[in-house]
């Protein structure tokens, strides 16, 4: 038995040692869109933080403030990716909404006339691609999320 087959792995046992089926595609292409997400915010904040202080202004608690938020929501999509990597079933509702908030964002920086229109353009991407994946039945049925209706021993 290789040791991608070995129920010590996490790709193919959970806790209790029972096997698993390999995580889908869709799965690992969610998380890493998520993991994208939570990057670019936690690097937005850390810019914004570094260049607060290298130029001073004149509130520099609320553009402190501003960078903490950006970092602090940052690690709520990159929480879900790491959760959607391990299967945990909690991970997809903090996913489904950080897509859901970014649509509007995306919306804000297309109607910009600047060089933010391209950032826009690839954040509106990001969000529809991980909503699609997020909601797709062989992520829902890795994670273990049952539709209404649908038999629990299925």
């Amino acid at each position: 038995m290789s040791s991608a087959e070995s129920p010590e792995s996490p790709e193919s046992a959970d806790m209790s040692g029972t096997e698993r089926s390999p995580r889908p595609g869709r799965l690992t292409a969610a998380a890493a869109v998520a993991g994208v997400e939570g990057l670019a915010l936690v690097a937005g904040g850390l810019y914004m933080l570094v260049s607060v202080l290298a130029d001073g202004p004149d509130d520099l608690v609320s553009a402190v403030m501003g960078a903490a938020t950006l970092v602090a929501l940052g690690l709520i999509p990159l929480a879900a990716a790491r959760g959607l990597w391990l299967r945990r079933s909690w991970a997809r509702g903090p996913a489904v909404i950080t897509q859901v908030l970014a649509l509007p964002v995306a919306w804000q920086l297309l109607q910009a006339n600047s060089v933010m229109i391209p950032a826009g353009i690839a954040l509106a991407v990001l969000a529809v691609t991980g909503l699609v994946l997020l909601v797709s039945p062989s992520t829902t049925e890795a994670l273990g999320i049952r539709r209404p209706g649908q038999d629990p021993a299925r």
